[in-house]
Parts: structure tokens; sequence; C-alpha cells
């Protein structure tokens, strides 16, 4: 879900190239659900096994990480851990709205409406732990470093970002990254031109987003920014306030300044929202301005090429020939890496 700014964040396309030699901190269940929702077949059923287990994910990390690899990129996957208490109520809501999909998609499938499908197909998204555990393995398989948060990936991997010199960006679909404090944000990290959606296909760049010039366009200070996602609608409260949207939202915090006078010029609007809409807002606010992370090490293996064939060739039937050739892409990237490590010393 996440937030929505986009109509006031200014941003900047990145041409992949920029990106060589950078270390990108990557919002792992962002990325992953991701790729559950775009890799699916025409009537919107994921890639499976001969056994019916779902495979879109590992598709997603293997392809797409190769890729970046092999233009040059480090790679950190970010994973989350336990949610905070202000989230299970949002995780409950989701489970509903999923159940409900599932229930539309079955009929839809009776009825052998293939657009249906698509569409509610898209909703019935879930990452077990047998998924998660593999994902792991896989991008370590690959010389990917991952990381445990203690909660929020997203907070985490931008807190990385921010604390650590040799880590250039957090990479994360949604806003939420910049309200933790991301110093610099990527979305749209492919080299794909296009992503298909469930209106067709729409052309995709990687963008840039600076904190620090989102700010200042803004004229506005992180904790301004913080108070005016919570206007808009957080995962801690989607629903954020009826009737106000993102200029809104700019305009109060700018009007106000101070979080407290912010809030309380929207108390009326507050109290009247449904029961189970209400929310703390100084609780949503300490989970961004304070969040649950830690300065986790980062630990990158070597390309395992055995082990990547045992997951996915062996366990999940890929075509032995495509990761073939994917793992030949991968020898490159090894070999370039050496040849860098030998030149180091002369």
């Amino acid at each position: 879900m996440g937030l929505n700014i986009s109509e006031i964040i200014p941003r900047r396309e990145l041409e992949i190239s920029e990106l060589k030699g950078k270390l990108l901190c990557v919002d792992a269940f962002n990325t992953l659900y991701q790729f559950l929702s775009t890799i699916r077949q025409p009537d919107g059923t994921p890639l499976m096994d001969s056994k019916k287990r779902v495979t879109s994910h590992l598709s997603g990390i293997f392809y797409r990480n190769t890729n970046l690899l092999a233009e040059g990129m480090k790679l950190v996957y970010v994973f989350d851990g336990a949610p905070p208490e202000q989230k299970i109520g949002t995780s409950k809501k989701r489970k509903e709205s999923r159940d409900l999909a599932e229930e539309r998609y079955e009929a839809a499938k009776d009825s052998e409406d293939i657009e249906a499908m698509r569409r509610y197909s898209s909703q019935i998204l879930r990452l077990n732990d047998e998924m998660i555990a593999e994902s792991k393995e896989l991008l370590e398989a690959m010389g990917i470093a991952v990381v445990q948060a203690p909660s929020e990936g997203e907070a985490e991997a931008a807190y990385l970002a921010r604390i650590k010199k040799d880590v250039f960006a957090s990479v994360s679909q949604d806003y939420d990254s910049l309200l933790f404090g991301a110093p610099k944000l990527i979305r749209n990290l492919t080299l794909s031109r296009r992503r298909k959606t469930i209106s067709g296909w729409i052309e995709i760049k990687p963008e840039m987003i600076e904190l620090e010039k989102v700010l200042n366009a803004l004229e506005i200070n992180l904790d301004q920014l913080i108070c005016l996602g919570i206007l808009v609608g957080t995962d801690y409260n989607p629903k954020g306030i009826p009737g106000i949207g993102q200029k809104k939202a700019l305009q109060l915090v700018k009007q106000y300044k101070q979080p407290v006078l912010i809030f309380k010029s929207v108390e009326e609007k507050m109290l009247g929202l449904k029961e189970e809409e209400r929310f703390d807002w100084k609780e949503i606010f300490q989970l961004f301005h304070k969040p649950d992370v830690s300065n986790e090490k980062f630990k990158f293996g070597k390309i395992d090429g055995e082990k990547i064939k045992k997951i996915l060739v062996e366990k999940h039937e890929f075509s032995e020939e495509r990761i073939k050739n994917q793992l030949e892409k991968l020898g490159e990237i090894i070999e370039e890496q050496k040849q860098k490590n030998l030149g180091k010393w002369f």
C-alpha cells in the first residue's frame, strides 16, 4: 500500500550507468511483492513448478539481480522483522481484502473471465515463511548480502543508507522511506523500460528522490514531512484523514508548522473517523521519528553457481539452458572482480 505523495515530490530520472559501483539497500518485502504481483500468466496465475509451488519471486530475484550485478551494483536486501503493534490492524484489514479478492478470483475463474481473473489475482499476494527463507538462500548464493531487520525492513534500509558512508541509497517503491529519513530513495530499479500493470503495459524509468531536495522544494523539515504523510495516510493509518490530499496536507503543514498545532487543526475531522480508522498521530509520528533499527553489518559471499542451479533447476524446474546463460553472465562478473582486485597490487 504505502504512502502516496507522488504529486508533490521532486525527483529525477536516473540512468542505470550512474549506479555502477554503488552499494544499494533494498527493501526486500516491497521488492518481492512487486515480483509476485507482476510476474504472472495472462490469467493472473503466478509462475509455479509442477508441485504448485509459487516461483514468481525466485524468477524476479534471479533475473533482475543478475542484470543489476552485471551493471556493477552491489546489493543488500533488507528483510522485515516483527511488525510494530500499530501495523497489526492494517495487516488484518489486508488479509480481509485478500480473502475477498480470492473469492472474486474464484468466481471469475468459474465464469472464465480472464480480465477479472488478472485483476483480482494481483490482490491475492502472500509471502509465506518458506518463500522468504528460499529468497534469502537464493540471494546469498548470488553473492548478495542479506540483512534481517529488527522490525520494518524499509526503516532499516533507510537507516543504513543514512549512517553508512558506503551506502549510496535505499531502494523501494514506497515513499515511506523518506519519512524514515532515507537521504536518497531509488524507485523503479530495473533495466526493463516497461512494466505490466492491471491496465496494461506502462513505460518506466529508474528515478532518484533526494530527501534534502524534497524538503527544500516543499519548504518544510523532516518532522513536518512525517506529519504530511500521516495526514495523507501511511501503512499505520491507511485511510489518513478524509478530504485531505497531498496538496492540502502540504498547505496545513506549512501553515501550522508544529506537529501539535497541525493535528489540532484537523482534530474535528479525526474525531469523525470510524472507530476502526481512528489513530494516535503521536504514536505514528514516533514510529517514523525513532523506528526500531540496528547497525547491521553486511556480509557479501561468493557467487555459488551450483547452489543456484540446485534451487532453481533441480528443485523448482527452471529452464536449465536459461539458468546456464545467466550463470555465464555471473561468471563474467566474478572475473571482472578478480581483475579489479588484482589491479590493486600494481
